[in-house]
Parts: C-alpha cells; sequence; structure tokens
C-alpha cells in the first residue's frame, strides 16, 4: 500500500493528526465496472470535532457553530467514491475534510463601513432623471389635434 500523502494541513500551522481521523471502506457505486463489485473503494472519513485537541479553542467553536448542520453528535463525516481505487478516495476525502475544516475555521469578514454617496453624484442622478422624464412626457400625445 501507498503512503498517505502526509499532514493534512488546515491552515497555517495547524493540521489534522493521522490519530484522530477514522476511515471506513464500503463499495462503491462509482466507476469500475465488474471490479466494483468486489472492491471495496468508497471512503468515509470521519472527524470527532467536539473532542479534538488538534484545533485551537477559538476555531473548533467557529467550526462546530457554522458545521452544525452537518455534525452528528460532534463528528463530521465525509465520503468519497469518485475514483476507482480506494488510495485516490482516501486522498479525496481528506483534502475535502482538511478544506471544509479551513472554511469553517475562518475568521468572520469585517464588518463592512457604509460609505455616503458624494452629493455631486446624487444631484447629476437627479438631474438626468428629470431630463429623462420631460423626453417621456414630450412624447405624449397631448395637445395633438
Amino acid at each position: 500500500m501507498y503512503g498517505m500523502s502526509g499532514p493534512y494541513v488546515v491552515r497555517g500551522s495547524v493540521s489534522l493528526p493521522e490519530a484522530e481521523l477514522m476511515w471506513r471502506f464500503s463499495r462503491s457505486s462509482g466507476p469500475g465496472g465488474q471490479h466494483v463489485n468486489t472492491s471495496d473503494s468508497q471512503v468515509e472519513l470521519r472527524f470527532d470535532l467536539a473532542s479534538t485537541a488538534a484545533l485551537p479553542e477559538v476555531w473548533k467553536q467557529r467550526a462546530l457553530e457554522r458545521l452544525a448542520s452537518r455534525l452528528v453528535d460532534g463528528v463530521l463525516t465525509v465520503r468519497s467514491s469518485e475514483h476507482r481505487s480506494q488510495w485516490r478516495n482516501r486522498e479525496t476525502a481528506a483534502v475535502r475534510l482538511a478544506a471544509l475544516l479551513a472554511e469553517a475555521t475562518a475568521p468572520p469578514p469585517k464588518p463592512r463601513t457604509p460609505t455616503r454617496i458624494p452629493r455631486g453624484i446624487n444631484e447629476r442622478r437627479l438631474r438626468e432623471k428629470k431630463q429623462r422624464s420631460e423626453t417621456k412626457r414630450g412624447r405624449t400625445g397631448r395637445g395633438w389635434t
């Protein structure tokens, strides 16, 4: 069997420890022809987010909050069955999990500071609006006899 491509980096120096990843394999309905019927190529990767020590506490709380709809008893599950080989499905699942956690632990965006519309621009808009309405009013058939 090939070696896995190492620690899966979430963000910065934080990565997922191999010991906390739980793997489960089953028969896939994906590509593979008759080979599919005999090999366990589908991968299910589980990561106990609620009790992990790999993530900083702030990140963990953020992730638990944002991924609440995907968690079952604090455990995050990712499935992969796109590839014919179990090894490539393992890679895909692990990368997907790391990406999910990276997105969920990202700091919230800075609040937008509202800016004022300059007076000149507002006046020009109103002037153009008035001009347009005059043009349209001139198109009515009133006064034609």
